[in-house]
């Protein structure tokens, strides 16, 4: 009906897949989730010597871990961004089921190891978050929801969207998980602004999170230590912010030297939450810099792409997938800066972890595989056609 209503450039349907996918894929984005990846196996080598120390392994146990499993993550968002928007959605809403169904049960099976959030399963050779899954499953699903719900005699997609995303934000606010809980927040806000959600309302969800977050404050040890911690005029530098706070500060411009950082010795999670440390202290402000153009770029040309896009389905989830990929960025490097509470977020494709390399390798996979250029013409065509 489509094609009929607004006409539809010839596909060749005799190309085969790699070509079709190399021709129609967003190559600059891709390019730049690749030097991410190199980014962090580069930091990996400075960073995981110290860890791997404290716990008796080979220096480089934990770059050859992140290696194996950013070599998975790239796998899975070369194979995921190959698929049509239909497949991905079905994946999708299959994935978003079982990290679901992870959560509920993270009270019963799960583990915190010793840092007070019950987030991960352990599995003995490695330790899963469902969390880091759930969030792509949950964009695709969601949006999927709030199209539906434009649709004429549509169901109350809007409706059921935001009583997912709530009972999501409070299981993950139960581990205590007040970062991921945040972030799935902010991606539907997203998609349900774009959807064209009006302003009373979504000002009216602002407040109920304000109010969430007092209740959180006054009722939770977890939460109220670290907005205090970020709150109090004083920094202690034996913290982990203090330390990351003081090796920015010490790398200034240009950095002391690969290899001449202090703060890795220090930090529990340089390699992790504050790696973004690591690199200010030996690279200088001329990396962290390479790394923000190189997230904005993904973001910003992802969003241009999208701005074309007919399908609203595909239009919201790749914006939701899109912002929330940016702005988990900006959240880790904040806190590291301390513009922002702590957090425990990794930065994407750059710090170590299993659960979050593949996760975002899968969440990237899907915004490639949206931003895909497909036989349609402009959207503009069609409002310059309704003006006529």
């Amino acid at each position: 009906m489509t094609e009929m209503v607004y006409g539809s450039v010839p596909v060749r349907n005799a190309e085969p897949v790699l070509p079709k996918w190399w021709r129609t894929i967003d190559r600059w984005s891709m390019s730049c989730i690749l030097i991410l990846f190199g980014i962090g196996l580069l930091l990996g080598f400075a960073a995981s010597p110290p860890l791997a120390s404290k716990n008796g392994l080979a220096p480089f146990h934990y770059v050859e871990r992140q290696a194996m499993f950013g070599g998975l993550a790239l796998i899975a968002m070369f194979l995921t961004s190959m698929m049509s928007p239909l497949l991905v959605r079905r994946l999708a809403v299959i994935g978003f089921l079982v990290a679901f169904i992870s959560l509920i049960g993270l009270p019963f099976f799960g583990t915190d190891f010793g840092k007070g959030a019950m987030r991960w399963y352990s599995l003995g050779f490695a330790s899963v978050q469902p969390s880091e899954f759930l969030k792509p499953g949950f964009i695709v699903v969601a949006a999927w929801m709030l199209a539906a719900g434009q649709e004429i005699n549509g169901p109350p997609g809007r409706l059921w969207s935001l009583m997912l995303a709530a009972a999501i934000v409070l299981l993950l606010a139960f581990q205590p998980d007040f970062g991921q809980a945040a972030l799935i927040l902010f991606g539907w806000g997203v998609m349900y602004f774009v959807a064209g959600a009006p302003m009373v309302l979504l000002v009216a969800i602002a407040g109920l999170v304000v109010l969430g977050g007092t209740f959180a404050y006054e009722n939770s040890e977890h939460f109220a230590r670290r907005i205090d911690g970020f709150l109090t005029p004083e920094l202690d530098p034996r913290t982990q912010l203090g330390y990351a706070t003081n090796a920015i500060q010490e790398g200034g411009f240009f950095g002391v030297g690969v290899g001449g950082g202090e703060v890795k010795w220090s930090l529990p999670d340089a390699h992790t939450d504050f790696i973004i440390a690591v690199a200010a202290e030996e690279y200088g402000l001329i990396l962290v810099l390479c790394v923000i153009v190189l997230y904005a770029s993904v973001v910003v040309r992802s969003l241009l792409r999208l701005m074309r896009e007919r399908d609203p389905f595909i239009r919201l989830a790749g914006t939701g997938l899109a912002c929330m990929f940016g702005v988990q960025a900006l959240i880790n490097m904040g806190v590291a800066v301390r513009l922002l509470p702590a957090k425990g977020m990794t930065l994407p494709f750059v710090s170590y972890g299993g659960s979050s390399l593949i996760a975002g390798g899968i969440a990237v996979g899907m915004l490639l595989a949206f931003t895909r250029t497909r036989p349609q013409g402009e959207i503009g065509d069609i409002l310059r056609g309704r003006i006529r």
